[in-house]
């Protein structure tokens, strides 16, 4: 680990009592950009269940979500323990939860408790669904956020067949979503000297996501079209096969078209009417993604790079994941970089994808072990 900064939030105490994938996430971007993340934790939590190469906890999901972290375990059924746990909270600004509120009722650490002893704390809770709705209390997964939001909806339509996007896009947009409400409370906190509880519900949040584009012709009222953005909504809208490989290649306007089509040699089609007017009519949206397919084998990957390029032709070769620490823009940015984890050996870790000019975040410490810093974090108080 090399060019260690303070980072932006350096001076932000961040409690992380969350599990899974959704609040450590959050969690761990902060601590990214210079927050002090304390997770308080059990052995027992998911992301350390599974596939491990030295110690039995330090799984892959969990060295790629608790970085830049000390890890505390404490039993927070027993008293005492829980006592320390709250004095902890009190030092913090920021407290990160998803357990569940009767959880947290029964534990003294819903909002009105820990903000009787710490007023500017800002309190995030994420669940699945709203408090103050009938599925309050339903477990929720990212399978189940993917379809109560309608994404699953979308894919059905678009793919014929109803399935879920292979990342847990809920947990994470909803990662996201908890990282920026957080810094605007604080924001808020700082100017008032209040703190406040914030709710994050992963359905809503992936529904608001999910409706951006896809809400369409449902934006007026009464409606004046199908729900569904249309090119994303286009049968055979996917990447292409190229002479070798897989590549994304986007002709985006009429000149793209003809471009693209002169450089296949398909100069029938750069003369073809539905390319050469003044826009593309989108109602041939699948007659022209056939003809991308078609026509992307006449070229190499490389050598549609070198077209695309000239011609402004939005195009990216299609990564391979097992890849990417091969892939020159990845190595460039250090969006993966090789590092040396005291217990794990070899890794490697996720760079941090945003750039600040005067304040960069930097990785200062790699995944801890469950309770590896309890004694020096509890001697601080």
């Amino acid at each position: 680990m090399t060019n260690i900064t303070a980072g932006p939030l350096d001076g932000v105490r961040v409690i992380d009592l969350s599990t899974v994938v959704m609040g450590p996430y959050a969690a761990q971007i902060m601590g990214d950009l210079g927050a002090d993340v304390i997770k308080i934790e059990s052995p027992a939590d998911t992301v350390r269940v599974g596939q491990y190469r030295t110690t039995p906890g330090m799984t892959p999901l969990n060295l790629n979500v608790n970085r830049n972290k000390r890890s505390v375990a404490l039993n927070l059924k027993d008293e005492a323990e829980r006592e320390q746990a709250l004095k902890l909270i009190d030092t913090a600004d920021v407290l990160i939860t998803n357990m569940r509120p009767g959880a947290l009722a029964r534990l003294g650490l819903n909002y009105a408790d820990v903000a009787a002893r710490n007023p500017r704390l800002v309190y995030a809770h994420a669940q699945g669904f709203r408090s103050d709705s009938d599925q309050a209390g339903n477990a929720a997964y990212d399978e189940t956020v993917q379809a109560s939001s309608g994404l699953v909806d979308v894919a059905n339509r678009a793919l014929g067949r109803p399935v879920y996007l292979p990342t847990i896009i809920g947990d994470k947009v909803s990662s996201l979503t908890i990282a920026y409400s957080v810094l605007a409370a604080l924001i808020h906190r700082d100017k008032t000297g209040e703190g406040q509880q914030i709710e994050i519900p992963m359905t809503d949040t992936l529904l608001a996501f999910n409706l951006v584009e896809h809400l369409a012709g449902h934006t007026y009222e009464p409606a004046e079209g199908p729900t569904g953005f249309g090119l994303s909504m286009t049968k055979g809208h996917a990447a292409v096969h190229t002479k070798d490989g897989l590549a994304c290649v986007i002709p985006y306007n009429p000149k793209n078209f003809r471009d693209f089509f002169a450089a296949a040699g398909r100069p029938e089609l750069a003369a073809d009417p539905r390319v050469n007017g003044e826009a593309i009519d989108r109602t041939d949206n699948e007659w022209l993604t056939e003809q991308i397919a078609a026509c992307a084998p006449a070229l190499t990957t490389g050598e549609w790079a070198e077209v695309c390029a000239k011609h402004s032709i939005p195009m990216a070769p299609v990564l391979e994941l097992d890849r990417a620490h091969e892939d020159g823009y990845v190595r460039e940015g250090h969006l993966l970089d090789t590092v040396e984890h005291p217990s794990e050996g070899t890794i490697r870790t996720v760079g941090i994808p945003v750039k600040f000019s005067a304040t960069p975040g930097s990785i200062r410490r790699l995944a801890p072990l469950a309770g590896q810093d309890t004694a020096e974090v509890l001697a601080e108080l």
